[in-house]
């Protein structure tokens, strides 16, 4: 069965049939970045960003996740709430009597919260649909990679084809860091205007403290790294 076009279902309003890409908007860097380089690329009107909240520690990126949505023009931002997780699993992030400690060996990071970019994803794509975009940007990375199985290249490609035989609608998904480093990325806001803004303006702290944040959890580390590798050889 072939993928069906937009034009197609007939049911899409004229001002979604402007949506070009819906982006997964946490309030982190990365994904501040992904939403720069969507607007950039069809324009603020054309985007639109979607927030989860799913009772994470650090749920204070929700809030900067509305004011990035503002600060780049795009209006169409929504925030969803997903109470259901607390339900099925535990980790660090949603329980904070759990220490926050890096996988060992093979095992994964206490970090980890089970299936989230899948159900992001889908939710994301659930959205797109009815918006009529057919892009879901992302920024997960498998350069640094630390333990995220649902940060995977291979991952993605699967997610993909399941949302397009799903809904079928055909989706892609955008994954702009997949392959780069936290300081290729430090390089790419520096060059689209916005790494003091990133630097200052975002939340990827796991222990919610905006900006440099706390300096001691893996997320911090893996960030203050980055900028400093890539400040290093800016000049």
């Amino acid at each position: 069965m072939s993928l069906r076009e937009p034009a197609e279902y007939g049911t899409i309003s004229a001002m979604s049939e402007k949506t070009k890409a819906v982006v997964v908007l946490s309030g982190g860097q990365d994904s501040a970045i992904c939403l720069k380089m969507a607007c950039n690329r069809h324009g603020a009107s054309a985007v639109a960003a979607i927030t989860f909240n799913y009772g994470q520690r650090h749920s204070i990126e929700t809030k900067f996740a509305r004011l990035l949505a503002r600060r780049f023009g795009v209006k169409n931002h929504k925030t969803v709430k997903l109470d259901f997780y607390r339900h099925l699993t535990t980790n660090a992030l949603l329980d904070k009597s759990i220490p926050i400690r890096r996988g060992k060996n093979d095992t994964c990071p206490t970090t980890v919260v089970e299936g989230r970019n899948a159900i992001f994803l889908l939710s994301a794509g659930v959205w797109a649909k009815a918006l009529g975009a057919k892009e879901i940007w992302t920024g997960v990375s498998e350069a640094d990679y630390s333990g995220y199985p649902d940060c995977r290249a291979a991952f993605i490609r699967a997610q993909e084809k399941t949302m397009r035989l799903a809904m079928e609608w055909p989706f892609k998904i955008v994954t702009p860091f997949m392959h780069k480093t936290k300081a290729q990325e430090w390089a790419i806001a520096d060059r689209l205007g916005i790494l003091e803004l990133v630097e200052n303006g975002t939340v990827t702290c796991y222990n919610g403290i905006p900006g440099k944040g706390c300096g001691k959890c893996p997320a911090c580390i893996l960030r203050a790294k980055g900028l400093a590798e890539y400040m290093k050889n800016r000049g």
